[in-house]
């Protein structure tokens, strides 16, 4: 069932206790310009790919919205119920009707995370330095240990001189064999703000005797400090520097938020529940995850979960329960989850308690005819296909098919319209994402699209020649990219100035029930 709703009845189920799928169907770089604060990203071009591990029961109310002058949202629900989704709704007028009904459009992504680290900084304190006060310290060689709460591959980007990348989701498990010295100072650091203040939050919650520090601003505050960052840099914890010194601390910690702690026998009993959504949650590091993990999984890694959950579940008010193989990481994890509102469990006996769980369903992308790198370069030298490449859009500008032209799912159609009577040939990156693309916006040609096998990489591989554009699609045609988070990695500072600005003023922007979502404490210290 497909219907519309209005703006105050979708504020109002946001707030009714029920669990809620709301579902932003434009792709990343408009989702970013001004989205609603609970808003999760599925952009069309992803839909069929993402929606089933997202929004895992087909019985969950959903709501799709885009900018309210395009028929995205339409089309993206009537998606939604051939997928087999049954209470499927169209915010009417989109984003502009929200706004005219008097509620707030966020900018940024992973807006309830960020939103919580500033709150969060507010309700503990949490101790920071300044980027001044840490290139002091480490000039003078003083006793400080730098810990980088980011994933390896953020940390690659850049990354202050010295420090160790510990994502953030590991640190209560490997913080005692970073920084044996209970003496020692320890100053966390991401990019910006939140993950610098919820790790550095996280260690003192765990009771660790080490002065801690959030690093304030992160490398953003360094690069605007006139200090240097390096890049590419691979230092990082070992793989064998896990220990449990901390589980009774964090098991204190997950009870201090009521975190409850359940046996497989009560998950697989949510798990049969067709009311409820159920994410079962592994919490490890990737290279732990693949090499086993309980079936039905899917990869949370900690430090993500806490900073980005709009990218593994899509469900607001759904069952979370998170696993570990130690005791530590779990816990440690859910007490924030708890606090930030979520429904969050740990699974006793993590990755020995036995669980195993049917998989979420997914469809299977339709096939396509692949055609080889060196047929597709025969074919365009003869001119007898167009070619189209659906990859992002900066892939697009760093390395593209001479012949190609950019486009995306939600514009294909239009592209292409009565402009070619050449066969079409797909470059993507994802397969299953031409598929899909294909099957709802080009059925009826002529002439079945080919995709061309193995993509740009076969492409290069055959010594073919790559042409770089760096400005083209224009600026303003790649709404797959949000200028407004990646320009402030790139050098320009006054980027980087108005990004902290954006994240400093979150809570400002709040309304009184979205505040009161989250749980933190009344009143907290840092002691």
């Amino acid at each position: 069932m497909t219907s519309s709703i209005d703006p105050k009845t979708l504020k109002s189920w946001l707030h009714d206790g029920g669990e809620i799928a709301l579902l932003d169907v434009r792709e990343h770089g408009q989702y970013g310009e001004a989205h609603l604060f609970y808003g999760i990203p599925l952009p069309f071009s992803r839909l069929e790919i993402d929606a089933p591990r997202l929004v895992p029961r087909r019985g969950v109310r959903v709501v799709v919205y885009d900018e309210g002058d395009a028929d995205v949202a339409e089309r993206a629900a009537a998606r939604l119920a051939v997928l087999g989704y049954g209470s499927v709704h169209v915010l009417q007028g989109g984003t502009r009707a929200w706004k005219a009904a008097g509620y707030v459009l966020f900018a940024g992504v992973n807006l309830p995370s960020k939103t919580f680290g500033e709150l969060a900084e507010e309700v503990y304190h949490t101790p920071r330095v300044s980027a001044g006060q840490l290139a002091e310290m480490l000039a003078r060689k003083d006793k400080v240990v730098v810990l980088d709460g980011r994933p390896a591959s953020e940390f690659h980007k850049m990354n202050i001189p010295g420090a160790t990348c510990c994502p953030n989701g590991e640190l209560a498990y490997r913080v005692r064999r970073l920084v044996p010295d209970t003496t020692t100072p320890i100053v966390i650091n991401c990019a910006g703000r939140t993950r610098s203040i919820i790790g550095a939050q996280t260690l003192i919650n765990l009771g660790l005797p080490n002065p801690v520090y959030a690093l304030e601003n992160g490398t953003q505050g360094w690069y605007l400090a006139d200090h240097t960052l390096e890049h590419g840099g691979t230092r990082r914890y070992a793989d064998d520097s896990g220990n449990t010194d901390l589980r009774s601390a964090a098991r204190a910690l997950a009870a201090r938020f009521d975190v409850p702690m359940v046996n497989a026998q009560a998950v697989r009993q949510w798990a049969d529940d067709a009311e409820r959504t159920l994410f079962l949650c592994d919490v490890r590091t990737p290279e732990e995850f693949a090499a086993g993990s309980l079936p039905g999984a899917q990869h949370t890694p900690g430090g993500q979960l806490m900073q980005a959950g709009d990218q593994y579940f899509g469900v607001r008010g759904a069952r979370l329960v998170l696993f570990d193989n130690d005791g530590v990481r779990a816990p440690t994890i859910a007490s924030w989850l708890r606090q930030m509102g979520h429904d969050a469990s740990v699974l006793e006996g993590g990755l020995a308690s036995g669980l195993s769980l049917a998989p979420a369903a997914a469809p299977r992308a339709p096939a396509l005819a692949t055609i080889d790198a060196q047929a597709l370069a025969a074919r365009i030298e003869r001119n007898e296909v167009a070619v189209v490449d659906l990859r992002a859009s900066m892939q697009f500008r760093a390395g593209r098919i001479a012949q190609a032209r950019w486009s995306i799912r939600p514009r294909l159609a239009r592209d292409v319209a009565n402009t070619e009577t050449r066969q079409f040939v797909l470059v993507a990156d994802d397969a299953a994402l031409a598929a899909w693309a294909a099957a709802s916006e080009l059925a009826g040609l002529p002439s079945a699209p080919l995709l061309l096998a193995g993509g740009m990489a076969a492409w290069r591989a055959a010594g073919l020649p790559v042409e770089a554009t760096p400005a083209l699609p224009a600026d303003g045609d790649c709404i797959d990219y949000l200028f407004f988070v990646h320009d402030r990695h790139d050098g320009n500072k006054e980027a980087a100035r108005r990004y902290l600005a954006w994240e400093t003023g979150l809570v400002a922007q709040l309304d009184a029930q979205e505040r009161a979502a989250f749980r933190l404490p009344a009143a907290a210290s840092h002691g």
